[in-house]
Protein backbone atom coordinates (compact mmCIF):
# COMPACT_ATOMS: atom_id res chain seq x y z
CA UNK A 1 0.00 0.00 0.00
CA UNK A 2 1.43 3.52 -0.75
CA UNK A 3 0.27 6.35 1.18
CA UNK A 4 1.13 10.47 0.23
CA UNK A 5 0.77 12.97 2.88
CA UNK A 6 -1.29 16.03 1.01
CA UNK A 7 -1.21 19.53 3.08
CA UNK A 8 -3.87 21.71 1.31
CA UNK A 9 -4.29 25.51 1.59
CA UNK A 10 -5.78 28.41 0.41
CA UNK A 11 -4.15 30.97 -2.19
CA UNK A 12 -5.54 34.48 -1.88
CA UNK A 13 -7.65 33.60 -4.95
CA UNK A 14 -9.67 31.78 -2.63
CA UNK A 15 -8.75 28.23 -4.18
CA UNK A 16 -7.05 25.52 -2.55
CA UNK A 17 -3.36 24.21 -3.71
CA UNK A 18 -2.01 20.81 -2.40
CA UNK A 19 1.95 20.24 -1.45
CA UNK A 20 1.92 16.14 -1.77
CA UNK A 21 4.57 14.25 -0.01
CA UNK A 22 5.07 10.22 -0.85
CA UNK A 23 5.81 7.75 2.03
CA UNK A 24 5.04 9.93 5.09
CA UNK A 25 6.44 8.73 8.33
CA UNK A 26 4.45 6.79 10.38
CA UNK A 27 5.02 8.76 13.62
CA UNK A 28 4.02 11.94 11.93
CA UNK A 29 1.44 13.61 13.94
CA UNK A 30 -0.87 16.13 13.40
CA UNK A 31 1.04 18.85 15.60
CA UNK A 32 4.44 18.14 13.16
CA UNK A 33 1.99 18.32 10.21
CA UNK A 34 0.92 21.40 10.79
CA UNK A 35 4.23 23.25 12.43
CA UNK A 36 5.56 22.24 8.88
CA UNK A 37 1.68 24.48 7.40
CA UNK A 38 2.52 27.40 9.68
CA UNK A 39 6.01 27.62 8.20
CA UNK A 40 4.62 27.13 4.61
CA UNK A 41 2.26 30.03 5.29
CA UNK A 42 4.71 32.15 7.33
CA UNK A 43 7.79 31.80 4.97
CA UNK A 44 5.43 32.58 1.59
CA UNK A 45 8.19 30.23 -1.00
CA UNK A 46 6.03 28.77 -3.28
CA UNK A 47 3.77 30.26 -6.09
CA UNK A 48 0.69 28.91 -7.09
CA UNK A 49 -1.60 29.99 -9.85
CA UNK A 50 -3.74 31.77 -7.58
CA UNK A 51 -1.43 34.06 -6.23
CA UNK A 52 -0.03 33.59 -2.32
CA UNK A 53 -0.85 30.68 -0.13
CA UNK A 54 -2.64 32.50 2.76
CA UNK A 55 -4.02 29.66 4.95
CA UNK A 56 -4.09 25.96 5.94
CA UNK A 57 -7.42 24.39 4.88
CA UNK A 58 -6.22 20.39 6.03
CA UNK A 59 -3.80 17.61 5.94
CA UNK A 60 -4.85 13.88 5.33
CA UNK A 61 -2.94 10.72 4.43
CA UNK A 62 -4.27 9.23 1.06
CA UNK A 63 -3.72 5.45 0.83
CA UNK A 64 -3.82 3.70 -2.12
CA UNK A 65 -3.86 -0.32 -2.22
CA UNK A 66 -2.96 -1.58 -6.01
CA UNK A 67 -4.03 -5.05 -6.44
CA UNK A 68 -2.43 -6.39 -10.24
CA UNK A 69 -4.75 -8.60 -11.86
CA UNK A 70 -2.39 -9.72 -14.41
CA UNK A 71 1.41 -9.48 -15.87
CA UNK A 72 2.52 -9.29 -19.32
Amino acid sequence: MSETLQMIFSNVEGRNTTISVSDPDPALTALDVETVMDSVVDKNIFNTSGGDIDGKVRAQVVSRTVDVLAEF
